[in-house]
This record gives structure tokens, C-alpha cells and sequence, in this order.
């Protein structure tokens, strides 16, 4: 593998993080309640940032010639599975999906861990996008974090 296949492959799985994101935080949004509208905001706030992520990982992989996957991780599809059995069990409160959330988040932590710390051969440019966009899912999780912790300390 070419270290040029090699970077796609790296910026392919975070493609495939982020459209779990999505698919996540949409499940998310039919889960919560009509007076959680500060969670659905919020949940859309983070569907829009992946978005963004997705088309700026999409054009530095059609740059080095490669083509962007479309779909999920098997790993996401994990954990949609399990939001779905949970939500049939609980009473779609908002700390099950805050926890829910943030157990997602992390995964995305990992996963921008993961390539950040590969081998893979990126331009400084590239290492400082994925970098900002770490910075980013962190402030999302962390926002969610908060929210769950407020949640529990009032159930």
C-alpha cells in the first residue's frame, strides 16, 4: 500500500466516524422528547459538524486521488443496535441518551487518536486539520459530558 492509500484509508475511517455521528445523534433526536428542543438543537448542531468534517476529509481524499467510502463503521452499527434495544427498555430519559451520546463521542475521541498517532505519512497541513478537528468532536463530547453529569446529580 502506497502512503498515499495509506492516508486515505486514515481519512476514510474518520469519514466512516463521523457519518455514525450522524446517524447517532438522528436517532438521538427521535428518541428525545418534544421538551427536550435544547437537546434536539444541540444533537443538530452536532450532525451540522460532522457534515462539515465529512466534506473537508472528502476533499483532501478526492486531492490524493482516492474516493471517499460512504456508510458506517461496524462498530457504529454496534452502537445504534444497542441505542435501539436500550430505547425498547428505558423511558428514552435524557441522561440513558446523554450516556448514550457521550459512549459515541468517544469512539470519535479514538478514532482521532488513532490516525493522529498512526504511521501514516501526512503534510502538516493534514496533521493540523485532523487536529482542529479533534479539537472540535472534544468540545462536543465534553459539552455532552456535562449535560449527562448535570442530569445524573438531578435524578
Amino acid at each position: 500500500m502506497t502512503h498515499l492509500e495509506e492516508l486515505g484509508s486514515t481519512l476514510n475511517d474518520l469519514v466512516l466516524i463521523h457519518n455514525d455521528r450522524i446517524e447517532g445523534y438522528a436517532k438521538s433526536m427521535e428518541l428525545v422528547e418534544q421538551k427536550d428542543a435544547d437537546l434536539k438543537m444541540l444533537f443538530a448542531k452536532m450532525i451540522s459538524n460532522s457534515r462539515g468534517h465529512i466534506s473537508e476529509l472528502g476533499e483532501l481524499i478526492h486531492e490524493i486521488g482516492g474516493e471517499m467510502e460512504e456508510g458506517t463503521t461496524t462498530s457504529g452499527k454496534i452502537f445504534r443496535t444497542w441505542m435501539d434495544v436500550k430505547s425498547a427498555f428505558s423511558a428514552n430519559d435524557r441522561t440513558s441518551i446523554l450516556e448514550s451520546c457521550e459512549a459515541g463521542e468517544d469512539a470519535a475521541l479514538k478514532a482521532y487518536d488513532m490516525a493522529l498517532a498512526s504511521d501514516t505519512e501526512m503534510s502538516a497541513d493534514v496533521r493540523q486539520m485532523l487536529m482542529e478537528q479533534k479539537s472540535t468532536v472534544k468540545t462536543d463530547h465534553d459539552q455532552i459530558k456535562k449535560l449527562r453529569d448535570l442530569h445524573k446529580s438531578l435524578a
